[in-house]
């Protein structure tokens, strides 16, 4: 429409309104997506030590249950247990166990032996992975007390024993499957601590298994 000749290029005011109901909308959107990306961020960091403590508490991929107390009495039937041990590529430990197999009846409690010497020059901590085969004994395999549970150290040269106080479970002789089970290997794996004085290499290699 013109007025006077000359054509009005006034924009109405309710553009102005939707352009900055747009803007607002979009700051909105960016601020969701944010807020995502760093709850995203939040639960990857706290997956690893959830997903330990769940394994933990089900005995889920063979993972032994940590437990207070062996049950109160034990079975007649009688049930081998296998130990292996390994150290990650960069530990510069020699870990076994002090006893390759014992024979133990079901819902006694258990005592075993590992064995670590530090042949390096410096102090190393370590932590240590774990898991039992096959993967159904998981949830009937109970630590009691364990080197496992907390992060060693060991001093230049230094030498040490490392207890384990295990049982199996009655109630595997209840499950269907896992009662055909006669023969359980737990097996750890032990990593350097990062700022520990020794490093993991990054490609994996052959397992330093204890003789």
């Amino acid at each position: 429409m013109t007025t006077g000749g000359h054509n009005d290029t006034s924009v109405p005011a309710s553009g102005g309104k939707a352009d900055t109901v747009r803007r607002n909308s979009n700051r909105k959107v960016v601020l969701v997506c944010i807020a995502a990306l760093l709850a995203m961020g939040g639960l990857t960091w706290a997956a690893v030590p959830l997903y330990r403590i769940f394994c933990q508490v089900t005995g889920f991929g063979g993972t032994p249950m940590r437990a207070e107390k062996a049950p109160d009495a034990a079975l007649d039937r009688t049930i081998t247990v296998r130990f292996d041990a390994n150290v990650a590529p960069g530990m510069p430990w020699t870990f076994q166990p002090a006893q390759r197999v014992i024979e133990v009846k079901i819902g006694e409690n258990a005592l075993a032996f590992y064995k670590a010497h530090n042949h390096s020059d410096k102090a190393v901590k370590g932590t240590a992975s774990y898991n039992v085969s096959p993967d159904n004994a998981g949830a009937f395999f109970g630590k009691i007390e364990c080197f496992c549970f907390t992060e060693q150290t060991l001093a230049p040269g230094e030498s040490v024993d490392m207890p384990l106080s295990f049982f199996v479970d009655p109630s595997i002789l209840e499950d269907r499957d896992a009662a055909m089970i006669t023969e359980i290997t737990l097996s750890y794996t032990f990593y350097p601590t990062a700022g520990s004085g020794a490093k993991a290499e990054a490609k994996p290699q052959e397992p330093n298994r204890g003789g």
